[in-house]
C-alpha cells in the first residue's frame, strides 16, 4: 500500500486497483472475509494506512478497455474550484464512477477531460439519478480532511447536506425526524438495495433524516431534506418507508405513478414539457469547511430546469 492510497476506504481502494472486477464481487469478497489487511479481516469502510499489506483472493476480471480513449472526456458545471477542491453540479443520469454495468462515470470522464490533473478523487457519492452538489478533491490532503468531516457525528457536525425532494402525498406536518436503521443487501441479481430495519438488527446502521415541508402541491409535497448520516439510498428508503415515495424513484417508488409522470406529465400540467422522466431528488446545498483555509463553504446547486417545470406545473391554477 503506497502513500498515495493512504486514508482511502478499503472498498474504494479495491475498486480502483481491481480494474474490470464487478463491484458486487468486490463487496462479496470483503464481506466473506477473504480480503485481509495486515493478516486480519477488514470491513469495506476500513481506512488504509501507508505500509498496510492488503491480500486479495484470486479474482476473474472482465475485459477492460485497452486505453482511456474509450472513456469520453467531459467537463461538468463547476460551482467552486481552487487548487484543493472542485465542486460540481452533477446532472441526473450520470453515475459518479464506473462499475456495475457502467463503463465510466463523472470521475473517469473528468480525469479524461483533465489529463494534466495529478489527483482527482471523489469525496463522496450521489446516486446515479440524483443531481446536485458533488465534491472532488484535487489533493490527497484535501480528500482525507473532507472525508473526516463527512464521517463526523454529533450536533456540531461540520458537513450539512440538504436535498430537495418531491414526494407523493401530503407529508404530515409533525413528521420532522426519521430515525430508522437501514440494512444494505444485494438482490439475487446482484443489485444493491437497502431496507428499513429495527435497532435489534446487527446489520442495520443507525440513519437519521430531518424533513421540512417547503411547499404543499396538489397530490405532492416538496420537501427540504437534511441528512445527519450518509447511508446508501437513505433519503429514498426513509421517505418511502414513511409512506411518501419520491416521485420518479425507480427502486423504492410508486411505479405506476412514475409511469404516469413520465408519459403524461404532472397532474394538471396540460403540457408534455412538464413530464417528469427522472427521480425528483436534488442535492441542493452542502456546507463544508475548506480543508486548507478553514473557511466554511456554503455550496448551492440550483434546481434543474426539468424539476422546476414540474413544480411550476403543479403550482399552476387548476393543477
Amino acid at each position: 500500500m503506497d502513500e498515495d492510497s493512504a486514508g482511502q476506504r478499503l472498498d474504494n481502494f479495491l475498486l480502483r486497483v481491481l480494474k474490470g472486477v464487478p463491484k458486487t464481487h468486490v463487496y462479496r469478497v470483503i464481506r466473506s472475509g477473504e480480503v485481509r489487511v495486515n493478516g486480519g479481516r477488514a470491513s469495506a469502510d476500513t481506512r488504509l494506512a501507508a505500509g498496510d499489506e492488503v491480500r486479495v483472493p484470486p479474482v476473474r476480471t472482465a475485459a477492460v478497455p485497452a486505453d482511456a480513449a474509450s472513456v469520453p472526456a467531459r467537463e461538468f458545471p463547476v460551482l467552486f474550484e481552487d487548487e484543493h477542491l472542485l465542486v460540481l453540479d452533477k446532472p441526473a443520469g450520470v453515475a459518479v464512477h464506473g462499475g456495475s454495468g457502467v463503463s465510466s462515470g463523472v470521475i473517469e470522464q473528468l480525469r479524461r477531460a483533465r489529463p494534466q490533473a495529478r489527483f482527482l478523487e471523489l469525496v463522496h457519492r450521489l446516486d446515479r439519478e440524483t443531481s446536485g452538489v458533488l465534491l472532488v478533491a484535487k489533493k490527497r490532503s484535501a480528500l482525507t480532511a473532507l472525508q473526516d468531516q463527512f464521517r463526523a457525528h454529533g450536533p456540531d457536525k461540520a458537513v450539512g447536506k440538504t436535498y430537495a425532494a418531491l414526494v407523493a402525498g401530503d407529508w404530515p406536518a409533525n413528521l420532522k425526524v426519521i430515525d430508522v436503521p437501514l440494512h444494505k443487501y444485494l438482490t439475487a441479481e446482484g443489485e444493491r438495495r437497502v431496507r428499513a430495519t429495527s435497532p435489534a438488527d446487527e446489520a442495520g446502521r443507525r440513519s437519521i433524516t430531518l424533513v421540512q415541508v417547503r411547499r404543499r402541491l396538489p397530490g405532492f409535497t416538496l420537501l427540504a431534506v437534511t441528512i445527519r448520516t450518509g447511508r446508501t439510498h437513505q433519503i429514498r428508503v426513509h421517505l418511502a418507508g414513511a409512506g411518501y415515495p419520491i416521485a420518479g424513484d425507480d427502486k423504492y417508488g410508486d411505479f405506476e405513478l412514475n409511469k404516469r409522470l413520465a408519459r403524461e406529465g404532472v397532474p394538471g400540467a396540460g403540457t408534455r414539457a412538464a413530464r417528469l422522466a427522472r427521480m425528483f431528488l436534488h442535492a441542493e446545498r452542502l456546507r463544508v469547511t475548506h480543508p486548507a483555509t478553514g473557511q466554511v463553504l456554503e455550496l448551492h446547486a440550483p434546481l434543474p430546469e426539468a424539476l422546476e417545470r414540474a413544480v411550476d406545473a403543479l403550482a399552476a391554477p387548476g393543477a
